[in-house]
């Protein structure tokens, strides 16, 4: 691993880690050092999310790696059964076991007899060689080809939110953005959501569903199963705007054959009409183009930016993604000695990123964060929202106002 003045992209073990740790009635044992887990579980709380998932680890000495040795892991599990009782143990190997080839699948279903009412459920995003989103992705696809039963359709209409994960910055809020709108548009209420709030019984009946929604692409194998198993439809973006949000509403509701409550759009419009009046003419008529530079997970950019330019008319300025497997030619990716030569204090116009850009750029103005790692607490249960109705007219209002402060 080479030197990093600030944090290094987290490995796809972070993100199984941080997928998991929000799934109810179940527990996770890591078979490594402590540290990791310790490490792990105070960043969820920095994240705004207090583990619901049982989180231990088995530690490790000088015998386990020299002669390979179980025990630990072989007793842990024992205990956690027998003391928690969870549904289901999720099991996740650390570095060093992953490296010397601990084979957690074979030793897993050699133990699964003796439980026979918990489900073991090894995961092998040990190592380096995958990053945190690609860990995320595996991790919502192992959970969806081995939990979900054989249900009917829920009697009344429902769907569940595939990608909501605790990695996301501001993923409590856009989640319940989504579900309101859900509700206020059609009527329908969440069976799964995956997996910032979910339970493992919620995860086994999401063949009851009527519709997936998909809000990151690392979601979509997920729901791409779902869809072969139970004949689920999908809709995969996420809502940016006022008009990107109707647009992703009607492809639900030609999906679901099932019309939108205008009345609930109406007053979501009504709402958002000072605002939307006044917004893109202040944007306009301002002595420097107002110009937009982002930086953060490659969907959260797209669709931000897209709002942006194509309905407050902002112009886009510097823009990159956190993940190599996401880069494009208009999106490239960014590492740290990348941004950190081209983002500095005498920056230019709007900026919107993790907490560590904001703060070597000289912004104070922690309101403008759209990623992590993040330098402050993001504990407060009830921010607005960047998604949806009311994240268009969080956006904007923000964007005013930092314009004020900066230009």
């Amino acid at each position: 691993m080479g030197l990093h003045r600030f944090h290094p992209t987290p490995s796809g073990r972070m993100g199984t880690l941080w997928a998991l740790s929000s799934i109810r009635n179940a527990a996770l044992v890591e078979f490594g050092s402590m540290g990791h887990m310790l490490y792990g579980r105070a960043t969820l709380k920095r994240m705004g999310k207090d583990p619901d998932c049982k989180l231990y680890s088995t530690h490790i000495n000088e015998s386990d790696i020299a002669m390979g040795e179980t025990n630990r892991l072989t007793r842990a599990i024992a205990d956690i059964a027998l003391r928690d009782q969870p549904r289901v143990i999720f099991v996740l190997p650390s570095t060093i076991p992953e490296m010397i080839g601990t084979d957690l699948s074979a030793l897993c279903k050699e133990l699964q007899t003796s439980y026979p009412h918990v489900r073991l459920l090894p995961f092998e995003a040990g190592g380096f060689n995958i990053e945190l989103h690609r860990g995320v992705q595996e991790t919502l696809l192992l959970l969806a080809t081995t939990l979900p039963l054989d249900v009917p359709p829920t009697p009344n209409p429902t769907f569940n939110l595939i990608g909501s994960c605790t990695d996301l910055f501001q993923f409590n809020a856009d989640t319940q953005e989504i579900v309101r709108m859900m509700e206020g548009a059609f009527g329908l209420k969440p069976l799964c959501i995956m997996t910032s709030d979910t339970s493992v019984e919620d995860i086994e009946h999401m063949g009851g569903a009527h519709i997936n929604l998909v809000i990151r692409r690392e979601g979509l194998s997920a729901a791409c199963h779902l869809q072969q198993q139970f004949g689920t439809p999908l809709v995969e973006g996420r809502p940016y705007g006022m008009q990107g949000t109707y647009s992703w509403l009607e492809q639900i509701a030609q999906i679901l054959d099932k019309p939108i409550n205008q009345s609930f759009i109406l007053q979501e419009q009504a709402e958002a009409r000072p605002i939307m009046e006044i917004a893109p003419g202040f944007f306009s008529h301002q002595k420097k183009t107002v110009k937009l530079s982002i930086g953060g997970h490659a969907d959260v950019v797209a669709g931000i930016l897209t709002y942006a330019c194509s309905e407050l008319g902002l112009t886009p300025d510097l823009c990159w993604c956190d993940s190599p497997a996401m880069a494009t030619e208009d999106l490239p990716y960014w590492q740290e000695a990348q941004w950190s030569q081209t983002i500095t204090n005498r920056h230019q116009g709007l900026l919107m990123a993790s907490g560590e850009v904001l703060t070597w750029a000289g912004r104070n103005n922690l309101a403008m964060q759209i990623a992590n790692p993040s330098r402050g607490w993001q504990m407060y249960p009830y921010s607005p929202p960047y998604m949806g109705f009311r994240g268009a007219m969080n956006l904007a209002t923000m964007w005013m106002n930092e314009v004020v402060r900066i230009l």
